[in-house]
């Protein structure tokens, strides 16, 4: 499965109003340097390690010489590495549930995260890691992290990608273009003005990166940097390469990091990890991108009308586009990617719903009793809190998963009908207004396994569904390493 020089020039319900309890917020580390660096740590029993994955299930042969590229995804629920050649052979890869660990009552994600990612790179095989040649990472959308600009420290908790902040709202639709993608509670923008108008400390050393930022800074040490996809929910504008007046006139405009191309490459991976882990010390690090752009990115589609819907613990719709669309009121956004946009959104709704009413045994067991072709009369608005973002950006809409049948067949059937009728709704809305019309949707993430699921939306969509050849997001990722890999040498 070669990979074309062309398709690696991409240019690519829970509210938050800041407590008194919490007006500052440190981390608190639990386990030691060692520990963290994956050397002493003993095996997560949840965690499933390195694994070849190519056809015939044999390690595939490298030439001599030849470099490898590594990808890591840190989604909703989990993180995920790929390593790939130069072809996107898939050579090792790899998955990690997130520990749990807690700072007081709430999950502390900023070292949960920070453990994952170590961890992944001990999963990487030893023999692998010296032929590194670049590593690229993607992190959940307006995921937001505020640090201290000079040591890294955040400032605060983390804001996640699904928490809106309603007290902001007011004020960035004073300042922003009416229905910008920032005009929505759970833009990065409003999370970043409520932790500004809520914080009373000194603000000047304060600086905003995004969850995927972040973790690329652990392993290149450079403070600030971050790329265009991560960066549009803050309100950086792709089509001229600059954040515009409006935002940069704002006191807080100062934390803002500087932005690049995802797969640009930043700087050498820092000497105490390549000691640590036995990388080389010309293994770059490159921006990364948002999960969804990487998912899109893995499934290779090229053309206009191709989309791809991300089943994962959230619904995320991708659709190539020849017109940017952008309007808050429906959730809708564009992102670059080389002369057109990748139009679409992300819902609430998806497979984290499913994980919390059944075991994948029993999706399993029960899918396989689902008749695809007949139509659920079971109405439902699958979510796991209150607040939906996309098709409808509404954070009061409350879940709905009632009435709920005897049989447990019938409930799935109708969930999963529910979610398709989503996914339809979101593609309809796009044509509505004015992107290219979805021809063909590929499936990526966990829900593309579901062969029934697949037809119950071919049948609701109307359209050619199928599962994309590369699922995972991480392959999206290391596609993006060995771009700011070839840029380096180039």
């Amino acid at each position: 499965m070669a990979v074309s020089l062309h398709h690696l020039t991409f240019f690519f319900p829970v509210l938050c109003p800041l407590s008194p309890k919490s007006r500052y917020w440190s981390l608190r580390s639990s386990v030691s340097r060692t520990e963290l660096h994956g050397a002493t740590r003993k095996p997560n029993p949840r965690a499933i390690m390195a694994f070849a994955s190519n056809k015939d299930n044999q390690e595939a042969v490298l030439q001599p010489g030849e470099r490898l590229y590594l990808g890591m995804d840190f989604g909703t629920s989990g993180a995920r590495y790929a390593l790939i050649d130069k072809h996107g052979t898939i050579h090792s890869e790899g998955k990690r549930e997130y520990p749990l660990y807690m700072n007081g009552e709430t999950m502390d994600w900023i070292q949960s995260w920070k453990t994952t990612i170590f961890s992944l790179l001990k999963d990487v095989p030893v023999h692998f890691r010296p032929l590194v040649a670049s590593i690229s990472i993607d992190g959940t959308s307006a995921t937001t992290i505020i640090v201290d600009g000079t040591t890294g420290e955040p400032l605060w908790r983390p804001f996640l990608y699904n928490e809106s902040c309603p007290d902001a709202l007011p004020m960035v639709k004073s300042i922003a273009p009416v229905n910008h993608t920032v005009c929505s509670g759970s833009s990065t923008l409003c999370k970043l003005v409520s932790w500004w108008n809520a914080e009373d400390s000194n603000k000047k050393s304060a600086l905003l990166l995004h969850q995927a930022d972040w973790l690329l800074w652990l392993l290149h040490g450079k403070l600030g940097v971050s790329d265009y996809n991560n960066a549009l929910k803050v309100g950086y504008d792709p089509e001229v390469d600059s954040y515009p007046p409006w935002l940069l006139a704002q006191p807080y405009s100062q934390v803002l990091p500087s932005v690049t191309a995802p797969g640009t490459s930043i700087g050498f991976l820092k000497e105490d990890i390549r000691t640590q882990f036995g990388f080389r010390e010309d293994c770059v690090v490159c921006t990364g991108t948002t999960d969804s752009i990487a998912a899109f990115l893995a499934a290779r589609a090229t053309h206009p009308g191709k989309a791809v819907t991300s089943l994962g613990s959230t619904l995320a719709i991708k659709l190539l586009s020849t017109k940017r669309i952008e309007d808050a009121r429906f959730g809708v956004y564009s992102h670059r990617l080389d002369d057109k946009w990748l139009v679409g959104g992300a819902s609430n709704t998806g497979g984290a719903v499913l994980r919390e009413l059944f075991t994948d045994e029993q999706l399993d067991k029960l899918s396989k009793q689902i008749n695809p072709t007949e139509a659920s009369p079971l109405e439902y608005y699958p979510l796991k809190a209150v607040g939906e973002r996309f098709p409808v950006a509404d954070p009061n809409l409350a879940p709905r998963l009632h009435p709920r049948p005897e049989s447990d067949v019938e409930y799935l059937h109708g969930i999963l009908e529910s979610i398709a009728r989503i996914e339809a709704k979101a593609y309809s809305l796009l044509k509505d207004m004015g992107a290219t019309q979805a021809e063909e949707v590929f499936t990526a993430g966990g829900g593309a396994k579901n062969e029934k699921w697949i037809k119950i939306r071919e049948r609701v969509l109307g359209l050619p569904v199928s599962r994309a050849m590369q699922t995972e997001a991480a392959f999206g990722a290391a596609l993006l390493a060995l771009k700011g890999a070839q840029q380096s040498i180039n």
